[in-house]
């Protein structure tokens, strides 16, 4: 199973600053841990603020001396300068916006990870090019307000079938107990927020 940890530092204790070093340490974390994927996803964060912070990421998920990719959720010219992997783009961007992605690292002599957020046939379909996508919502999400329902995991067999050779990730709700579930749906792996704050997401890892 694989596992993609997405950011959101506001979910951690402390002032800004005190969360950025909260999720720097998780970070490191999550690449010692196994976690293939980390996306820096502070959509919040000024950009000259972003690309600073995701560049000590990079450097503390390389320092791990693991294969942990890091993708920044904002322009590919800002995730190629922190030194990240590649991008994360938002659903309905299109295949023009893949496009451009890779036509940043190319330029700089770099291949692109691309991972786009789908949550229709239609997105799925206009994500071509894409190195991965996240298939979301999944499940339903406790939140407030609350969330769109899930489309459950016929929807994400269906998405799967779709988007091949892309590996899917399915998102939204998703959780320890309920992940198994997704990977036998056809799904390469999970992605989560919360997930990955706490300690359930490691016994996914050990399990495969």
């Amino acid at each position: 199973m694989l596992l993609y940890a997405i950011s959101n530092r506001k979910l951690l204790a402390g002032d800004d600053a005190a969360q950025q070093e909260r999720l720097v340490e998780l970070a490191a974390a999550w690449a010692r841990g196994g976690v293939e994927t980390i996306q820096v996803r502070e959509k919040d964060l000024p950009l000259n603020e972003v690309g600073p912070l995701a560049a000590r990421i990079v450097e503390v998920v390389r320092g791990t001396g693991s294969a942990t990719r890091v993708l920044v959720n904002g322009p590919a010219q800002v995730a190629l300068d922190a030194g990240a992997d590649g991008v994360h783009l938002r659903s309905g961007m299109g295949t023009a916006a893949v496009r451009a992605a890779h036509q940043v690292y190319d330029r700089a002599g770099r291949e692109a990870i691309v991972s786009v957020a789908c949550h229709s046939p239609e997105e799925i379909r206009d994500a071509a090019g894409a190195s991965m996508l996240l298939f979301s919502p999944i499940f339903e999400k406790v939140t407030e307000p609350p969330s769109p329902r899930g489309q459950g995991l016929g929807a994400l067999r269906a998405a799967v079938e779709l988007a091949a050779p892309i590996p899917v990730f399915a998102l939204g709700g998703v959780t320890e107990r309920n992940a198994a579930a997704c990977v036998q749906a056809g799904a390469a792996g999970i992605a989560a927020i919360r997930l990955f704050l706490g300690e359930g997401w490691k016994g996914l890892k050990s399990s495969g």
